[in-house]
């Protein structure tokens, strides 16, 4: 029988010296140094491990990527205040804001301005073009935790459609049939096909378990008002009063039940000021670091899906039905120089009703280098004379003569409207015809002038849609209120293009019907058209993510609010999710 080996003495081993021939030697040597050579080595040895490591820290630097994290706030400054943080109630910019931030829609507006789905998943639509079906996310909360269901939409749906609520969206909403199919699946039917439809369906969803059992004549009174439970990116967690009651701020905090993902930033909170000169000293101050419509050293722009322009009314003043007086006059006004002068160039000229932006090419600007004399040469080319004592043109037909004596501007009441005219005024009175300018307070304005349409010519501005849907301005069958044909536009041609762009589902055709609706108004200058401006959003310089879409109201800056971000951190490549 064998005798077992003995086993290793594995302390013994551990502690047996060992030597590596090189190193070995470099000791050898330095203990043969002077002391001053070996103090000399020793530094040199340190600065060549202090140089490997930050080389090694910078190369590691370089190959690491930057990526947003989740942490930081945002103070954005106001003007006026919040009333009602409710989809279906929004009357002011401050309501739309809070609105957009605490609640979501079926769809949302992506960077590009395009729609995508928001608490929908999915969408079909009918060949016929009248019936929308969504799909929910299996996912979708309210910021309480409650699930958002099919009966919410069809109770939100029908709460807009309650004349009781007299809620904004009424019109958009009326004929429209709500149905849930189950807990997920909800069916919206029109009553006709309607193209810019679904752009509807970001209208915000109500929790109809906390709503259902208030009336609708107490829908404005109720606390969710101002306490809202949605399923935005944020939500509501404190308001401030000043002395008479007014909301002075708003605190926010990220949802972490959005159901796109929580925001990267924590907290948002606004601050609301009673006139444009208090907000922009509040931003001077860093009482906020944010606002729209106020330039500062970190501006964002964006197109303005809006119009401006001097409507004229023939049927108030008869002279303005003739095609070659409002050719002149449009011609005579310098729109790039008011832009720039003006505007501060945070503005497009234009000259036709289509805002820029989208998919439709402007009418050219012409570029002349005396625009006085182009708008005369048209009124002497079609028989006007100009006589100089009494500052009119006139024109003889037969034993009738017109005259162009005197233009009377009406608009609103505040800084941007008031410069624009004094700008056109001076344009038109260098071609000789005296204006005078008369001012109205904004809700002054649209019930005793431009409903009644007393008014010869109105510097106005037109609020398009999403889908630049320009029926309810041009169409012939909207001259008279409430129809917002302003210039008592008529041409059976427009009227034709117009109901086809709206009704069409393909792209191309409603493109290739605004393009000829682009040519043919401008051509027959209803309006003289001056400018589309830039949406101005002043943002803090660290603040990154944020992309702006075309926007139609202010609250469309935080279509992408849940990708912004102020806090980074730095992965490995490999380590970046791909989306």
């Amino acid at each position: 029988m064998m005798e077992d080996s003995p086993s290793p003495d594995w302390r013994s081993l551990l502690q047996r010296s060992r030597s590596i021939p090189p190193l070995e030697r470099l000791r050898v040597r330095i203990r043969h140094f002077s002391p001053g050579d070996r103090l000399l080595f020793s530094v040199l040895a340190l600065l060549v491990v202090i140089a490997s490591l930050v080389s090694l820290y910078a190369l590691e630097q370089k190959l690491l990527v930057e990526v947003p994290t989740y942490g930081g706030s945002l103070t954005e400054g106001e003007v006026g205040s919040p009333q009602f943080i409710n989809p279906l109630l929004a009357i002011s910019d401050a309501d739309r804001d809070l609105a957009a931030l605490t609640y979501a829609g079926l769809m949302g507006l992506s960077s590009k301005g395009t729609l995508v789905p928001v608490l929908a998943e999915s969408y079909t639509m009918s060949d016929d073009g009248k019936t929308y079906t969504f799909i929910l996310r299996k996912n979708a909360l309210f910021s309480d935790g409650t699930p958002v269901t099919a009966d919410d939409v069809v109770f939100t749906i029908r709460k807009a459609q309650d004349p009781a609520i007299k809620s904004p969206e009424y019109a958009d909403w009326s004929g429209v049939t709500a149905a849930a199919l189950d807990a997920h699946t909800v069916r919206l039917t029109l009553a006709k096909p309607y193209a810019p439809f679904l752009g509807l369906t970001t209208l915000g969803i109500l929790p109809s378990r906390l709503w259902q059992n208030v009336a609708s004549s107490e829908f404005p009174f109720n606390t969710l008002e101002t306490a809202p439970v949605g399923a935005g990116p944020f939500r509501v967690t404190g308001v401030t009063r000043d002395a008479s009651g007014l909301i002075k701020n708003v605190s926010l905090a990220a949802n972490a039940h959005y159901p796109l993902g929580r925001p990267y930033l924590d907290r948002m909170q606004f601050n609301f000021y009673p006139r444009s000169e208090d907000l922009v000293s509040a931003l001077k101050s860093g009482a906020v670091e944010s606002a729209y419509d106020v330039p500062a050293a970190h501006t964002l722009t964006a197109p303005y899906a809006r119009v401006f322009g001097v409507f004229w009314n023939p049927s108030e003043k008869q002279i303005y039905a003739r095609a070659e007086v409002r050719k002149a006059l449009a011609l005579a006004l310098d729109r790039s120089a008011l832009v720039q002068t003006v505007l501060g160039g945070y503005a497009t000229p234009i000259m036709g009703p289509v805002p820029p932006g989208g998919s439709v090419t402007q009418v050219p600007v012409p570029k002349s280098e005396n625009s006085t004399q182009e708008a005369a040469n048209v009124l002497q080319n079609a028989g006007w004379t100009y006589d100089g004592t009494m500052r009119l043109w006139k024109i003889t037909s037969g034993k009738q003569t017109q005259t162009l004596d005197s233009i009377t501007i009406r608009t609103s009441n505040v800084p941007e409207l008031k410069s624009v005219a004094s700008t056109v005024k001076a344009d038109w009175e260098k071609l000789g015809i005296p204006v005078t300018i008369e001012l109205y307070e904004p809700g002054d304005l649209s019930q005793n002038v431009i409903r009644p349409r007393k008014y010869e010519a109105l510097l106005y501005g037109m609020v398009i849609g999403r889908d630049q849907d320009l029926y309810a301005f041009w169409d012939s069958q909207e001259r008279n209120d409430p129809g917002l044909n302003i210039a008592s536009y008529v041409n059976k041609t427009v009227d034709a293009l117009l109901e086809d762009a709206r009704s069409s589902t393909d792209a191309k055709t409603r493109t290739s019907d605004l393009q000829k609706i682009e040519d043919t108004v401008a051509a027959d200058y209803p309006a003289a058209f001056i400018y589309a401006p830039d949406f101005i959003y002043a943002v803090p310089s660290d603040m990154r993510g944020i992309v702006l879409p075309q926007i139609i109201t202010p609250a469309d800056r935080f279509a992408t609010v849940a990708t912004w971000y102020r806090a980074t951190d730095k992965v490995w490549p490999f380590l970046v999710s791909r989306k």
